[in-house]
């Protein structure tokens, strides 16, 4: 199979962007089209006049100025919400010349006026040219984990995630029989090294589950695309190794990769008593070593990176803690 062959996630809308000689995504005016093309904002038979002259106009000239003023004459609430959401979105990207460089704004806190999905939208694409090379399926299947929420079944060692939209729509109980995560009359495939050629032909459908578990390949693939990640962004080297548990007298850095892995590695850091309950919650650890890179006080040491699920057994992992969280050298 070629790399021609090897297509995946249409839906992220990479193929719509120009890209400059260092990787950066550059918004295109048919990129920005497709926002106006979403289902959100298609016209249907109700729609008003206004929200007619207004979508046509954004069709054919997609960074067109559109008044608040303008927008407001819609007749429907919905769509006017929705209009002022991707508009929003679209001035943002205005202010900065690629997509990474307006996801890292994000990431080091700049202010937002528009539904954090989009931010995951922005993630998507640029794993999508980070790992636009990328042979390895399993690599892309754990790469969903950064930008998707997922939810977690735990049954006989085994970690598996599966997008929390797709389990959504199934029922709630949940067995799991070979390399099938079945949920109520409906299966989803654990994608696996054996059979992990089908991801290339339904890779938007978002339709598969992965194993996490330590020493499973889904772990070790979730390693390296952090390491890509981390590379792409910051242009450090640095190597990531899945662990079982963390034993280290002169442990100095942590990062966790979501809400609740912050909050108990905090309080592993400060010994404190952590619950059995809280500490399951963690479903996977690392490692991250740099030969060069770090502060002088973080010179040769480890970084340590949890993630875990919630209270509600979704895995929300936060790319960003990977970037704005790391103990880099001023250099």
């Amino acid at each position: 199979m070629t790399l021609a062959a090897l297509d995946f996630w249409q839906s992220s809308g990479w193929h719509l962007c120009d890209k400059d000689s260092q990787g950066n995504l550059i918004p295109t005016n048919d990129f920005m089209a497709a926002y106006f093309e979403r289902p959100e904002l298609q016209l249907v038979e109700e729609s008003c006049d206004v929200e007619r002259v207004i979508h046509e106009r954004l069709i054919k000239e997609p960074f067109a100025a559109v008044e608040a003023e303008e927008i407001a004459l819609m007749k429907d609430p919905d769509i006017i919400e929705n209009y002022n959401s991707v508009l929003a979105f679209r001035n943002f990207l205005g202010n900065y010349n690629n997509l990474q460089t307006a996801y890292m704004a994000v990431a080091k806190g700049k202010a937002i006026n528009f539904p954090p999905l989009f931010v995951d939208q922005l993630c998507h694409i640029i794993l999508r040219q980070i790992l636009h090379e990328e042979t390895e399926a399993l690599y892309l299947r754990a790469a969903e984990i950064l930008f998707r929420s997922q939810s977690v079944t735990l049954t006989e060692g085994r970690i598996m995630l599966a997008d929390q939209s797709v389990v959504e729509m199934q029922v709630s109980n949940q067995n799991l029989t070979g390399n099938k995560l079945r949920t109520g009359e409906t299966q989803i495939d654990v994608l696996t090294r054996d059979n992990q050629d089908e991801y290339w032909e339904r890779s938007d459908n978002f339709d598969t589950a992965i194993d996490v578990a330590f020493t499973m390949p889904g772990n070790d693939a979730l390693a390296r695309v952090f390491e890509k990640w981390v590379k792409h962004f910051v242009g450090l080297d640095v190597s990531i190794t899945p662990l079982r548990k963390i034993e280290d007298d002169h442990w100095s850095w942590h990062i966790g990769l979501d809400k609740d892995s912050s909050a108990i590695l905090d309080d592993l850091y400060n010994g404190k008593n952590i619950s059995p309950e809280r500490l399951a919650q963690i479903l996977c650890l690392f490692k991250m070593e740099a030969n060069s890179g770090f502060s002088e006080e973080m010179a040769g040491k480890p970084i340590y990176l949890a993630l875990s699920m919630n209270n509600n057994g979704v895995v929300q992992l936060k790319p960003q803690n990977l970037l704005v969280n790391l103990p880099l050298s001023e250099a």
